[in-house]
């Protein structure tokens, strides 16, 4: 953190981190460059991902069983409310359940299910919704039917809106608002003729845009071969900055509201995202659903039956499955192996340069904490600020919560 944050300024700047399994770890190592760059911590402000339920469901990057995994969720909260008010210690995010094959009512009923029981287990902790609602937020999958994308975002407002006050009975205005970020679709683009995927990816943007998001990522063109080019990736910039500055879409909120084809679908994402949330309910929450494997379940049938679509041709893939034409290779982006040596050689020399003693004091105090119930976080930053580096600190704690292996999907 300190050799990527050298001379960028945290009390100057938002911080979005993708991370989830190990996130208070990593929040930890920020918040300790932070205060060695004499930030107010009252004053930063950023978004962790921090989203552990949608890696059980999807993306498979976890360490820890569920219940110890969201103890540690609910400690960024308390920690966060406290100690950076204007920190998002969570963005709840669906994009990862529709890139793993998911329906668009799956993602919205999924994403916005596991919001509820993040807010459920922050209150069994005694906080209030209106301590930390406002500093939830959302990660949405802007995927190609077009319509049914920005339905899929003004029916994701009003659930959130009425979850939170019919449900959790929050007063504060600025807990109802569903604020969310779009990323245009990975598990759309295609190796075969990837400049189609530039049109997508325009197209999947406005989506999101007619649809109310707050911030956006258009992927690149080339990123079902490897990571993008400097060429690609600007593009990729000069797509949303043509939406933002061409196109006008931008000049009225809800520029759709109102058509009936719209309204009409809304409704109908609507409904069946409520129609899952409750039987999630009937099973006993988001934890105990997953346990179970019911929205894997899901998910994999979804996703096995857009594929039969595709093979039979029920639905088209231009480039993939119809329209198909010779092509002309792709420059891509080529990163050599010295990027991991140079970074062994580092991790190397601060081992030797640290205080041994202090890491092994900070860790034990850590597997202790882990033993009880009060907040690891004054823990983890202890660690953190002794040099323990990420590795050694999940290991201390999966001395005590242990590994979790998925059941398998039968």
């Amino acid at each position: 953190m300190e050799v990527l944050f050298d001379k960028i300024p945290l009390a100057s700047v938002t911080t979005s981190m993708t991370i989830n399994s190990p996130a208070a770890v990593i929040w930890a190592m920020y918040l300790a460059v932070a205060e060695k760059q004499g930030a107010d911590w009252k004053k930063i402000s950023g978004t962790l991902q921090n989203d552990i339920l949608k890696e059980y469901i999807a993306q498979k990057e976890y360490i820890y069983p569920p219940e110890p995994s969201m103890r540690l969720v609910i400690d960024t909260f308390e920690f966060a409310v406290k100690q950076t008010p204007k920190f998002n210690p969570i963005s709840i995010s669906g994009y990862h359940i529709r890139e793993a094959g998911s329906t668009a009512i799956q993602e919205l009923a999924f994403t916005l299910r596991d919001g509820m029981e993040y807010v459920e287990w922050a209150l069994r902790r005694g906080m209030t919704v209106d301590d930390f609602g406002p500093q939830l937020s959302f990660f949405f999958n802007a995927h190609s039917d077009f319509f049914e994308e920005i339905a899929k975002y003004r029916a994701a407002r009003r659930i959130w809106h009425k979850a939170m006050t019919e449900r959790y009975g929050s007063k504060n205005p600025r807990t109802w608002a569903l604020r969310f970020h779009s990323q245009t679709a990975g598990c759309s683009l295609t190796a075969q003729q990837p400049y189609n995927n530039v049109v997508r990816t325009a197209l999947q943007a406005l989506s999101a845009v007619l649809g109310g998001t707050q911030s956006l990522h258009t992927n690149s063109l080339d990123e079902a071969w490897a990571l993008p080019t400097e060429f690609a990736a600007t593009i990729a910039l000069r797509t949303q900055q043509i939406i933002a500055h061409e196109t006008g879409v931008t000049n009225t909120v809800d520029p759709l509201g109102g058509s009936y084809f719209v309204e009409a679908l809304t409704n109908e994402v609507e409904a069946g995202a409520w129609d899952y949330i409750r039987k999630i309910d009937s099973m006993g929450g988001m934890v105990a659903a997953v346990e179970r494997s019911y929205p894997q379940r899901e998910i994999a049938e979804a996703s096995y039956r857009y594929q039969m679509e595709l093979d039979k041709k029920e639905k088209i893939m231009v480039g993939v499955n119809d329209f198909v034409s010779d092509e002309k290779p792709l420059e891509i982006l080529q990163i050599d192996e010295t990027v991991a040596h140079r970074q062994g050689e580092r991790l190397r020399k601060l081992r030797a340069e640290r205080s041994q003693g202090e890491v092994n004091r900070t860790l034990t105090a850590l597997r202790k904490a882990t033993h009880g119930k009060d907040n690891l976080m004054p823990s983890i930053y202890a660690a953190v600020k002794a040099y323990a580096t990420l590795g050694e600190i999940c290991d201390a704690m999966r001395d005590t919560f242990g590994t979790y292996e998925e059941v398998a999907i039968t």
